[in-house]
Protein backbone atom coordinates (compact mmCIF):
# COMPACT_ATOMS: atom_id res chain seq x y z
CA UNK A 1 0.00 0.00 0.00
CA UNK A 2 1.40 3.38 -0.95
CA UNK A 3 0.24 6.97 -0.82
CA UNK A 4 -0.19 6.63 -4.59
CA UNK A 5 -3.39 4.67 -3.97
CA UNK A 6 -5.14 8.03 -3.81
CA UNK A 7 -4.33 8.46 -7.54
CA UNK A 8 -3.98 12.23 -7.39
CA UNK A 9 -1.94 12.79 -10.51
CA UNK A 10 1.30 14.71 -11.01
CA UNK A 11 0.55 17.59 -8.65
CA UNK A 12 -1.03 16.32 -5.39
CA UNK A 13 -0.62 19.74 -3.78
CA UNK A 14 -3.32 21.05 -6.10
CA UNK A 15 -5.72 18.35 -4.97
CA UNK A 16 -8.18 17.99 -2.09
CA UNK A 17 -9.06 14.79 -0.22
CA UNK A 18 -11.99 14.44 2.15
CA UNK A 19 -11.64 11.63 4.71
CA UNK A 20 -14.63 10.07 6.48
CA UNK A 21 -13.51 9.97 10.12
CA UNK A 22 -15.33 7.88 12.72
CA UNK A 23 -12.81 8.53 15.48
CA UNK A 24 -11.25 5.07 15.21
CA UNK A 25 -7.75 3.98 14.30
CA UNK A 26 -8.60 2.98 10.70
CA UNK A 27 -10.01 6.29 9.48
CA UNK A 28 -7.34 8.16 11.46
CA UNK A 29 -4.57 6.35 9.59
CA UNK A 30 -6.35 7.07 6.30
CA UNK A 31 -6.33 10.77 7.20
CA UNK A 32 -2.61 10.58 7.95
CA UNK A 33 -1.89 8.83 4.63
CA UNK A 34 -3.96 11.40 2.78
CA UNK A 35 -2.15 14.30 4.44
CA UNK A 36 1.19 12.67 3.63
CA UNK A 37 0.46 12.89 -0.10
CA UNK A 38 0.70 16.68 0.12
CA UNK A 39 -2.92 17.19 -0.88
CA UNK A 40 -5.18 19.44 1.15
CA UNK A 41 -6.91 17.02 3.50
CA UNK A 42 -10.20 17.56 5.33
CA UNK A 43 -11.66 15.25 7.95
CA UNK A 44 -15.45 14.91 8.16
CA UNK A 45 -17.35 13.22 10.98
CA UNK A 46 -21.08 12.60 10.90
CA UNK A 47 -22.62 12.86 14.35
CA UNK A 48 -25.13 10.03 14.44
CA UNK A 49 -26.04 10.08 18.13
CA UNK A 50 -26.81 12.59 20.84
CA UNK A 51 -23.23 12.78 22.13
CA UNK A 52 -23.09 9.03 22.64
CA UNK A 53 -26.04 8.81 25.01
CA UNK A 54 -27.86 6.58 22.55
CA UNK A 55 -25.23 3.86 22.76
CA UNK A 56 -24.19 4.12 26.38
CA UNK A 57 -20.75 2.55 25.95
CA UNK A 58 -17.33 3.10 24.50
CA UNK A 59 -16.34 1.35 21.31
CA UNK A 60 -19.11 2.77 19.16
CA UNK A 61 -18.55 5.08 16.22
CA UNK A 62 -19.70 8.60 15.42
CA UNK A 63 -20.65 9.54 19.00
CA UNK A 64 -19.29 12.09 21.51
CA UNK A 65 -15.94 10.56 22.46
CA UNK A 66 -15.31 9.51 18.87
CA UNK A 67 -15.86 13.03 17.61
CA UNK A 68 -13.33 14.30 20.12
CA UNK A 69 -10.85 11.60 19.05
CA UNK A 70 -11.29 12.49 15.38
CA UNK A 71 -10.75 16.17 16.13
CA UNK A 72 -7.60 15.38 18.15
CA UNK A 73 -6.18 13.36 15.25
CA UNK A 74 -6.87 16.18 12.82
CA UNK A 75 -5.20 18.65 15.17
CA UNK A 76 -2.19 16.34 15.36
CA UNK A 77 -2.03 16.13 11.56
CA UNK A 78 -2.68 19.84 11.05
CA UNK A 79 -5.75 19.35 8.89
CA UNK A 80 -9.27 20.76 9.05
CA UNK A 81 -12.06 18.83 10.75
CA UNK A 82 -15.81 19.34 10.38
CA UNK A 83 -18.72 17.69 12.17
CA UNK A 84 -22.15 17.40 10.54
CA UNK A 85 -25.29 16.53 12.51
CA UNK A 86 -26.94 13.51 10.88
CA UNK A 87 -28.74 12.17 13.94
CA UNK A 88 -32.24 12.51 12.50
CA UNK A 89 -31.32 11.09 9.09
CA UNK A 90 -29.48 8.17 10.69
CA UNK A 91 -32.39 7.38 12.98
CA UNK A 92 -34.87 7.35 10.10
CA UNK A 93 -32.72 5.54 7.53
CA UNK A 94 -30.98 3.02 9.78
CA UNK A 95 -32.35 2.67 13.32
CA UNK A 96 -36.07 2.84 12.47
CA UNK A 97 -35.52 0.48 9.53
CA UNK A 98 -33.66 -1.92 11.85
CA UNK A 99 -36.64 -2.04 14.23
CA UNK A 100 -39.20 -2.39 11.43
CA UNK A 101 -37.30 -5.26 9.82
CA UNK A 102 -37.27 -7.25 13.07
CA UNK A 103 -40.96 -6.50 13.56
CA UNK A 104 -41.61 -7.97 10.08
CA UNK A 105 -39.80 -11.20 10.95
CA UNK A 106 -36.66 -10.42 8.96
CA UNK A 107 -33.03 -10.23 10.09
CA UNK A 108 -31.62 -6.80 9.18
CA UNK A 109 -28.06 -5.67 8.50
CA UNK A 110 -27.91 -2.02 9.58
CA UNK A 111 -24.24 -1.61 8.60
CA UNK A 112 -25.15 -1.99 4.93
CA UNK A 113 -28.04 0.47 5.25
CA UNK A 114 -25.64 2.93 6.90
CA UNK A 115 -23.14 2.57 4.07
CA UNK A 116 -25.94 3.01 1.51
CA UNK A 117 -27.12 6.22 3.21
CA UNK A 118 -25.16 8.37 5.67
CA UNK A 119 -21.68 6.99 5.02
CA UNK A 120 -21.66 7.08 1.24
CA UNK A 121 -24.60 8.96 -0.24
CA UNK A 122 -24.50 11.82 2.28
CA UNK A 123 -20.74 11.92 2.72
CA UNK A 124 -20.14 11.86 -1.01
CA UNK A 125 -22.41 14.85 -1.44
CA UNK A 126 -20.59 16.71 1.34
CA UNK A 127 -17.21 15.86 -0.19
CA UNK A 128 -18.29 17.07 -3.62
CA UNK A 129 -19.73 20.24 -2.10
CA UNK A 130 -16.30 20.85 -0.58
CA UNK A 131 -14.68 20.48 -3.99
CA UNK A 132 -12.82 17.29 -3.11
CA UNK A 133 -11.20 15.11 -5.75
CA UNK A 134 -12.11 11.96 -3.81
CA UNK A 135 -13.59 10.63 -0.58
CA UNK A 136 -11.38 8.23 1.38
CA UNK A 137 -12.64 5.82 4.05
CA UNK A 138 -11.14 3.26 6.43
CA UNK A 139 -13.00 0.27 5.01
CA UNK A 140 -10.99 -2.88 4.41
CA UNK A 141 -11.71 -3.37 0.72
CA UNK A 142 -9.74 -2.70 -2.44
CA UNK A 143 -10.57 -0.45 -5.35
CA UNK A 144 -8.91 -1.86 -8.47
CA UNK A 145 -8.68 -0.12 -11.83
CA UNK A 146 -10.16 -2.50 -14.42
CA UNK A 147 -10.64 -2.31 -18.17
CA UNK A 148 -14.25 -1.20 -17.66
CA UNK A 149 -13.59 1.20 -14.80
CA UNK A 150 -13.10 0.94 -11.05
CA UNK A 151 -13.79 -2.47 -9.50
CA UNK A 152 -14.47 -3.44 -5.88
CA UNK A 153 -12.36 -6.30 -4.52
CA UNK A 154 -11.95 -8.09 -1.23
CA UNK A 155 -9.31 -6.87 1.20
CA UNK A 156 -5.98 -8.67 1.24
CA UNK A 157 -6.53 -9.60 4.90
CA UNK A 158 -9.54 -11.99 4.87
CA UNK A 159 -10.08 -11.51 8.60
CA UNK A 160 -10.72 -7.79 8.05
CA UNK A 161 -12.51 -7.88 4.68
CA UNK A 162 -15.65 -5.69 4.65
CA UNK A 163 -16.73 -6.20 1.05
CA UNK A 164 -19.96 -7.96 2.11
CA UNK A 165 -21.15 -4.71 3.71
CA UNK A 166 -20.40 -2.64 0.60
CA UNK A 167 -22.25 -4.59 -2.09
CA UNK A 168 -24.66 -1.68 -2.63
CA UNK A 169 -21.85 0.68 -3.67
CA UNK A 170 -22.62 1.98 -7.15
CA UNK A 171 -20.15 2.35 -10.01
CA UNK A 172 -20.48 6.13 -9.82
CA UNK A 173 -19.67 6.08 -6.10
CA UNK A 174 -16.76 3.71 -6.66
CA UNK A 175 -15.22 6.11 -9.17
CA UNK A 176 -15.02 8.73 -6.40
CA UNK A 177 -14.13 6.54 -3.41
CA UNK A 178 -10.70 5.48 -2.18
CA UNK A 179 -9.88 2.66 0.27
CA UNK A 180 -6.19 2.93 1.23
CA UNK A 181 -6.28 0.17 3.87
CA UNK A 182 -7.46 -2.67 1.64
CA UNK A 183 -3.95 -4.01 1.13
CA UNK A 184 -2.89 -3.69 4.79
CA UNK A 185 -3.31 -6.08 7.74
CA UNK A 186 -4.80 -4.50 10.87
CA UNK A 187 -1.58 -4.95 12.85
CA UNK A 188 0.24 -2.78 10.30
CA UNK A 189 -2.42 -0.10 10.56
CA UNK A 190 -2.09 0.05 14.34
CA UNK A 191 1.70 0.10 14.10
CA UNK A 192 1.54 3.02 11.68
CA UNK A 193 -0.84 4.88 13.99
CA UNK A 194 1.59 4.43 16.87
CA UNK A 195 4.52 5.51 14.71
CA UNK A 196 2.64 8.69 13.80
CA UNK A 197 1.84 9.39 17.43
CA UNK A 198 -1.93 9.16 16.98
CA UNK A 199 -3.76 8.85 20.28
CA UNK A 200 -6.18 6.27 18.87
CA UNK A 201 -3.46 3.72 18.02
CA UNK A 202 -4.65 1.29 20.70
CA UNK A 203 -8.34 2.23 20.65
CA UNK A 204 -10.65 -0.83 20.47
CA UNK A 205 -12.50 -1.49 17.23
CA UNK A 206 -16.10 -0.29 17.01
CA UNK A 207 -18.91 -2.81 17.34
CA UNK A 208 -20.69 -4.11 14.21
CA UNK A 209 -24.03 -2.67 15.30
CA UNK A 210 -22.80 0.59 16.74
CA UNK A 211 -26.12 1.94 18.03
CA UNK A 212 -27.16 -1.13 20.07
CA UNK A 213 -26.48 -0.68 23.82
CA UNK A 214 -24.44 -3.59 25.21
CA UNK A 215 -25.36 -5.71 22.20
CA UNK A 216 -28.96 -6.06 23.44
CA UNK A 217 -30.73 -5.31 20.16
CA UNK A 218 -34.04 -6.75 21.43
CA UNK A 219 -34.23 -4.09 24.13
CA UNK A 220 -33.72 -1.34 21.57
CA UNK A 221 -36.38 -2.77 19.24
CA UNK A 222 -38.85 -3.08 22.13
CA UNK A 223 -38.20 0.53 23.08
CA UNK A 224 -38.87 1.74 19.54
CA UNK A 225 -41.65 -0.72 18.73
CA UNK A 226 -43.36 -1.91 21.95
CA UNK A 227 -45.53 -4.33 20.00
CA UNK A 228 -42.40 -6.31 19.15
CA UNK A 229 -42.49 -7.81 22.66
CA UNK A 230 -45.74 -9.70 22.07
CA UNK A 231 -45.23 -13.46 22.29
CA UNK A 232 -46.78 -16.31 20.35
CA UNK A 233 -46.57 -19.97 19.46
CA UNK A 234 -43.59 -22.07 18.48
CA UNK A 235 -44.88 -24.63 15.98
CA UNK A 236 -43.57 -27.39 13.77
CA UNK A 237 -44.19 -27.43 10.02
CA UNK A 238 -47.48 -29.27 10.50
CA UNK A 239 -48.69 -26.44 12.73
CA UNK A 240 -48.51 -28.37 16.00
CA UNK A 241 -47.80 -26.09 18.96
CA UNK A 242 -44.56 -27.08 20.68
CA UNK A 243 -44.05 -24.11 22.97
CA UNK A 244 -44.26 -20.37 23.42
CA UNK A 245 -41.92 -17.50 22.60
CA UNK A 246 -41.43 -13.98 24.01
CA UNK A 247 -41.40 -12.15 20.67
CA UNK A 248 -40.13 -12.71 17.13
CA UNK A 249 -37.29 -10.25 17.71
CA UNK A 250 -35.46 -12.91 19.72
CA UNK A 251 -35.14 -15.28 16.75
CA UNK A 252 -33.59 -15.58 13.31
CA UNK A 253 -33.55 -18.32 10.69
CA UNK A 254 -31.07 -21.08 11.55
CA UNK A 255 -31.10 -20.32 15.29
CA UNK A 256 -31.04 -23.26 17.69
CA UNK A 257 -30.59 -21.72 21.13
CA UNK A 258 -33.39 -20.07 23.07
CA UNK A 259 -36.23 -22.28 21.87
CA UNK A 260 -36.48 -24.09 25.22
CA UNK A 261 -38.26 -27.09 23.75
CA UNK A 262 -37.34 -30.49 25.13
CA UNK A 263 -38.32 -34.06 24.44
CA UNK A 264 -37.76 -33.98 20.67
CA UNK A 265 -35.89 -36.79 18.89
CA UNK A 266 -33.42 -34.36 17.30
CA UNK A 267 -32.40 -30.72 17.82
CA UNK A 268 -34.79 -28.09 16.46
CA UNK A 269 -33.87 -24.98 14.48
CA UNK A 270 -35.79 -21.88 13.45
CA UNK A 271 -36.97 -22.49 9.89
CA UNK A 272 -38.91 -19.28 9.35
CA UNK A 273 -40.73 -16.49 11.16
CA UNK A 274 -44.43 -15.91 10.48
CA UNK A 275 -44.84 -12.27 11.45
CA UNK A 276 -48.55 -12.11 10.60
CA UNK A 277 -49.40 -14.98 12.97
CA UNK A 278 -46.54 -14.21 15.39
CA UNK A 279 -45.33 -17.79 15.04
CA UNK A 280 -41.85 -19.26 15.09
CA UNK A 281 -41.74 -22.32 12.81
CA UNK A 282 -39.13 -24.90 13.79
CA UNK A 283 -37.82 -28.20 12.47
CA UNK A 284 -34.72 -30.39 12.11
CA UNK A 285 -31.56 -29.00 10.58
CA UNK A 286 -32.21 -30.87 7.33
CA UNK A 287 -35.35 -28.74 6.84
CA UNK A 288 -33.20 -25.59 6.66
CA UNK A 289 -31.77 -26.59 3.27
CA UNK A 290 -32.70 -24.20 0.48
CA UNK A 291 -31.93 -24.40 -3.22
CA UNK A 292 -32.24 -20.70 -3.96
CA UNK A 293 -33.39 -17.28 -2.89
CA UNK A 294 -35.30 -14.42 -4.49
CA UNK A 295 -33.39 -11.15 -4.29
CA UNK A 296 -34.67 -7.60 -4.18
CA UNK A 297 -32.89 -4.28 -4.61
CA UNK A 298 -30.16 -5.86 -6.72
CA UNK A 299 -27.09 -3.70 -7.30
CA UNK A 300 -24.76 -4.86 -10.08
CA UNK A 301 -21.24 -3.51 -10.52
CA UNK A 302 -19.82 -6.52 -12.33
CA UNK A 303 -20.14 -5.18 -15.86
CA UNK A 304 -20.84 -7.85 -18.47
CA UNK A 305 -19.47 -10.69 -16.34
CA UNK A 306 -21.09 -13.97 -17.38
CA UNK A 307 -18.73 -16.55 -15.84
CA UNK A 308 -18.94 -18.62 -12.65
CA UNK A 309 -19.71 -16.76 -9.44
CA UNK A 310 -19.98 -17.40 -5.74
CA UNK A 311 -22.50 -16.03 -3.27
CA UNK A 312 -22.08 -15.05 0.36
CA UNK A 313 -25.39 -15.07 2.26
CA UNK A 314 -24.15 -14.02 5.71
CA UNK A 315 -21.32 -11.74 6.77
CA UNK A 316 -19.35 -14.62 8.35
CA UNK A 317 -20.28 -17.28 5.78
CA UNK A 318 -17.93 -18.59 3.12
CA UNK A 319 -18.90 -17.81 -0.49
CA UNK A 320 -20.49 -20.82 -2.19
CA UNK A 321 -20.90 -21.61 -5.91
CA UNK A 322 -24.17 -20.24 -7.31
CA UNK A 323 -25.72 -18.61 -10.37
CA UNK A 324 -28.02 -15.63 -10.83
CA UNK A 325 -31.09 -16.07 -13.02
CA UNK A 326 -32.87 -12.72 -13.12
CA UNK A 327 -33.71 -11.97 -9.49
CA UNK A 328 -33.31 -15.60 -8.44
CA UNK A 329 -30.10 -16.84 -6.84
CA UNK A 330 -29.63 -20.59 -7.35
CA UNK A 331 -27.11 -22.50 -5.24
CA UNK A 332 -25.09 -25.36 -6.75
CA UNK A 333 -25.72 -27.37 -3.57
CA UNK A 334 -28.29 -26.73 -0.81
CA UNK A 335 -27.43 -23.87 1.54
CA UNK A 336 -28.46 -23.61 5.19
CA UNK A 337 -29.56 -20.74 7.42
CA UNK A 338 -30.45 -18.35 4.60
CA UNK A 339 -32.47 -15.59 6.29
CA UNK A 340 -34.77 -13.01 4.66
CA UNK A 341 -33.51 -9.53 5.43
CA UNK A 342 -29.87 -10.50 5.04
CA UNK A 343 -27.85 -9.75 1.92
CA UNK A 344 -26.56 -12.10 -0.76
CA UNK A 345 -23.29 -10.74 -2.15
CA UNK A 346 -21.91 -12.08 -5.42
CA UNK A 347 -18.23 -12.53 -6.25
CA UNK A 348 -16.00 -13.57 -9.13
CA UNK A 349 -12.88 -14.59 -7.27
CA UNK A 350 -12.01 -11.58 -5.13
CA UNK A 351 -14.06 -9.14 -7.18
CA UNK A 352 -17.46 -7.99 -5.90
CA UNK A 353 -20.01 -8.24 -8.69
CA UNK A 354 -22.91 -6.86 -6.66
CA UNK A 355 -25.71 -8.38 -4.64
CA UNK A 356 -29.19 -7.93 -3.30
CA UNK A 357 -31.48 -8.37 -0.30
CA UNK A 358 -32.83 -11.84 0.43
CA UNK A 359 -36.61 -11.51 0.14
CA UNK A 360 -37.63 -15.18 0.23
CA UNK A 361 -36.07 -18.62 -0.04
CA UNK A 362 -36.90 -21.77 -2.00
CA UNK A 363 -36.56 -25.03 -0.15
CA UNK A 364 -34.40 -27.80 -1.56
CA UNK A 365 -36.28 -30.51 -3.46
CA UNK A 366 -35.42 -33.17 -0.87
CA UNK A 367 -36.92 -31.03 1.90
CA UNK A 368 -40.03 -30.30 -0.16
CA UNK A 369 -40.52 -34.01 -0.85
CA UNK A 370 -40.09 -34.91 2.81
CA UNK A 371 -42.71 -32.37 3.90
CA UNK A 372 -45.13 -33.51 1.21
Amino acid sequence: MTDGDFQLGANPAARRIVVAMSGGVDSSVVAALAARTGAETIGITLQLYDHGEAVGRAGSCCAGRDIRDARAVCDRLGIAHYVFDHETAFREAVIDDFADEYLAGRTPIPCIKCNMGPKFTDLLKLARDLGADCLATGHYVRRVAGSGGAELHRAVDPARDQSYFLFATTSAQLDYLRFPLGAMPKAEVRALAAELGLGVAAKPDSQDICFVPDGDYARLVKKLRPEADIGGDIVDEAGRVLGQHRGLIHFTVGQRRGLEIGGTPEPLYVLRLDAAARRVVVGPKSALAVSGARLGGINWIGGDHAGPLTAKVRSLAKPVPARLDGDKLVFDTPEYGVAPGQAAVLYAGDRVLGGGWIMATERAAAVEAAVA
